[in-house]
């Protein structure tokens, strides 16, 4: 689904990112780790496109992004649902409208026009805000924004979801809230997922835990049905890719910082 080969970014003299090589196959999960700074928004936009490489190569979907033209580009994307930091939401538009925007601007997308309501509803509904169709962003708290963020990435029902600091600056019952609308999204729509976050608890739960629909709410999982990899960043480079237990055994002291509340 994406991949990097010996990936590198600089901006004038600074690195960031650092020959970057790992994979995400269809069906996984991968928790990107890393202090503010480490690089880890640079690496989503990159995986984008939004930033091309100075070095190396990226694929998306087993297509090579070097040589794509942004309009072929623009078509990657479309498979690819984006949650940005803070939720990125236009404040000029109503919530319906807010996450009606790919239905409508995604040329491959081709939804008709009577069609568009529906979906943004049922996209609504699944991030159980389909009460805010007429409201504004201005009009919701912090979590409520990141909420319609993802109902906004998951409308077009895309195979591929990346997730950029979900979590950040909310309290912690918001934030387990939002990781498990994620688990949600990934385990009911089998949806190939990749969360960038500095938050251990975030790990733990996609890594640990699965929707259960006849409940709603989050179950243990059974050994090897969440297929987690995480990778941990440090000023551009990849310093640790493994498995929660790899993770956990880790005796870098910058690594161990990600893994110690996993422990607990």
């Amino acid at each position: 689904m994406l991949g990097f080969d010996k990936v590198s970014v600089h901006f004038d003299d600074t690195v960031a990112l650092d020959g970057v090589t790992f994979e995400l196959r269809e069906g996984d999960t991968l928790i990107l780790l890393g202090a503010a700074g480490s690089g880890k928004t640079v690496l989503l936009k990159t995986a984008l496109g939004l930033i091309r490489p100075d070095q190396g190569r990226v694929s998306l979907f087993g297509e090579s992004t070097h040589d794509k033209k942004e309009r072929e580009m623009v078509d990657l994307r479309s498979r690819v649902g984006v949650l940005f930091q803070e939720g990125g939401l236009f404040d000029s538009l109503t919530i319906e409208e807010n996450v009606a925007y790919p239905l409508l601007n995604q040329r491959t997308l081709r939804c008709p026009p009577e069609q568009v309501r529906p979906r943004v509803e049922e996209a609504l509904e699944f991030v159980e805000l389909g009460h805010t169709l007429e409201k504004v962003p201005s009009e919701l708290s912090g979590g409520m924004r990141r909420r319609v963020g993802i109902a906004r990435a998951i409308v077009t029902a895309p195979p591929l979801l990346l997730y950029d600091s979900p979590t950040a600056g909310l309290d912690p019952i918001t934030a387990n809230t939002i990781t498990a609308l994620i688990a949600k999204e990934r385990d009911i729509r089998r949806t190939t997922t990749a969360l960038a976050t500095h938050r251990h608890q975030d790990g733990q739960l996609l890594a640990n835990y699965r929707h259960d629909p006849a409940t709603g709410r989050l179950l243990p999982a059974d050994p090897g049905e969440v297929r987690t990899r995480f990778l941990v960043l440090l000023q551009g480079r990849l310093v640790f890719e493994g498995s929660q237990e790899e993770l956990e055994a880790s005796v870098d002291p910058y690594v161990s910082k990600f893994a110690r509340r996993l422990k607990e």
